[in-house]
C-alpha cells in the first residue's frame, strides 16, 4: 500500500515532465537510467576491460534476464516455475539444432543463429503454454512440483535422445558472431535483458498486470471479480517461458557447446535466488543484484575449487535471511532508503 502511495505521489510531482513519465512507464527512474549506462560502460573501463571480467559481465546480464523472466511468474501470479531451466534449455537446444550443419545429428538445417534463437523462443513459449494448461489448474505447491517434474522429464529426454542432442557428449553449436571477444556478446545479451524488462514492465503496467497481481494476491477474490485465473496464469507462464527460451538461444550460441546439465534444477535455483533476493514482484531488483552476485560467485569458485556447489549453499542462506528479516528484498530496501533520504531533503528545504 505504501509503495502504491509513493508511486502516486511521484506521478503527481512529475505530472508536467513527459520524459520522467515515459521512464516510469517502462520501469525506469533517472537513477535507474544512470546505473544502466554505468553497467553498459563498465567493459570499456579498466580493470573491467579484461576479457575474463567481460565474460563475467556477459553472465551477469544473462542471469539478469533470467531473473526478470522468472520474477514475472513468481512475483505476479505467485507460481514458482521449477521447470524454468528446462524451458531455457529447450530454447537453447532448438536454436542449436536448427542452426547446425553437423552431419552427426539427425537434423541439421543450417539456419542463421539470428533466426533460430527466436524460433527456439517460440518453441519454448508453446511448450510453456501447453505446460501451463497442464499445471496451472492446480494451486500452490502442486503447480510448482508439476512444472519441476516436467522439467526433469525434458532433461531426461535431452540426455537420451543422442541422435538429436548428442546427450552428455555435448552438442557443438554455431557461434552467433565470428568474433572471439566477449564485448559484442555483452552488449547483445544486455540489450536482450533490457528488452525483456521493458516488455514485461509494460505488461505489468497494463490491465493484464492488474489481473496478474489480483491472482497472485488472492485467486478466489480475483475469480469473484470476473477474472479467469487459469487463462491469465497460462498467458503469464507462456510469456515467461518464451523469454527463457530466447535467453537459452543466446547462451547456446555464446558458450559453443551444450550438455543437458543446462536444464538442471540447480540452474533454476540461480534465477529463483536472484528474483527473491532482488525483491519478488519488482522485476528490476533481481536484474540489479545479478551483476554483483556473478562477480562474487565467480571469485568464490576460483578460490574454493574444492567446494563445488558452495554458491548454492550461499544462495540458500541469503534467501532464508531475506525471507525472515526483509521479505521485500533489495528493491524494498532501496525504496525505504530512498524515501528516508528524500524526507531528509524535504525537511531541509522546509
Amino acid at each position: 500500500m505504501t509503495s502504491q502511495k509513493t508511486k502516486q505521489d511521484e506521478r503527481r510531482q512529475n505530472g508536467n515532465n513527459p520524459l520522467i513519465n515515459t521512464l516510469h512507464q517502462i520501469g525506469f527512474t533517472p537513477v535507474g537510467v544512470f546505473f544502466f549506462i554505468l553497467v553498459a560502460l563498465l567493459p570499456l573501463i579498466p580493470p573491467f576491460n579484461q576479457e575474463y571480467i567481460r565474460r563475467w559481465l556477459v553472465f551477469g546480464a544473462y542471469l539478469a534476464g533470467q531473473a526478470v523472466a522468472f520474477d514475472f511468474t513468481a512475483g505476479y501470479i505467485n507460481v514458482v516455475n521449477f521447470g524454468f531451466a528446462a524451458l531455457l534449455g529447450l530454447g537453447a537446444y532448438t536454436s542449436a539444432i536448427l542452426a547446425s550443419d553437423l552431419p552427426i545429428i539427425l537434423i541439421h538445417p543450417d539456419l542463421s543463429p539470428w533466426l533460430t534463437i527466436w524460433l527456439g523462443a517460440i518453441f519454448a513459449g508453446l511448450i510453456g503454454l501447453g505446460l501451463g494448461f497442464l499445471t496451472l489448474r492446480l494451486r500452490g505447491i502442486f503447480a510448482a512440483v508439476m512444472a519441476w517434474f516436467v522439467g526433469i522429464a525434458l532433461m531426461g529426454i535431452t540426455n537420451n535422445l543422442t541422435s538429436l542432442t548428442r546427450g552428455a557428449q555435448g552438442l557443438q553449436v554455431k557461434p552467433l558472431l565470428q568474433s572471439t571477444s566477449n564485448l559484442p556478446y555483452f552488449y547483445i545479451v544486455l540489450g536482450m535483458s533490457l528488452l525483456i524488462y521493458i516488455i514485461l514492465k509494460l505488461i505489468t503496467n497494463s490491465r493484464f498486470g492488474l489481473a496478474f497481481k489480483a491472482i497472485g494476491q488472492n485467486i478466489d477474490a480475483a475469480r469473484a471479480s470476473g477474472i479467469n485465473p487459469t487463462l491469465y496464469r497460462v498467458l503469464n507462464f507462456a510469456v515467461s517461458c518464451f523469454f527463457a527460451g530466447l535467453l537459452g538461444g543466446f547462451y547456446a550460441h555464446y558458450i559453443g557447446i551444450l550438455t543437458p546439465n543446462l536444464m538442471h534444477t540447480s540452474k533454476t535455483v540461480e534465477a529463483l535466488a536472484m528474483a527473491y533476493i532482488g525483491g519478488r514482484g519488482s522485476l528490476w531488483g533481481g536484474m540489479t543484484v545479478s551483476f554483483p552476485f556473478v562477480f562474487f560467485i565467480q571469485n568464490l569458485r576460483s578460490n574454493f575449487t574444492d567446494l563445488p556447489g558452495l554458491h548454492l549453499v550461499i544462495y540458500g542462506i541469503l534467501m532464508i535471511l531475506i525471507m525472515i528479516f526483509y521479505p521485500s528484498g533489495f528493491a524494498g530496501l532501496y525504496q525505504v532508503l530512498f524515501n528516508k533520504i528524500k524526507g531528509l531533503f524535504q525537511r531541509g528545504e522546509g
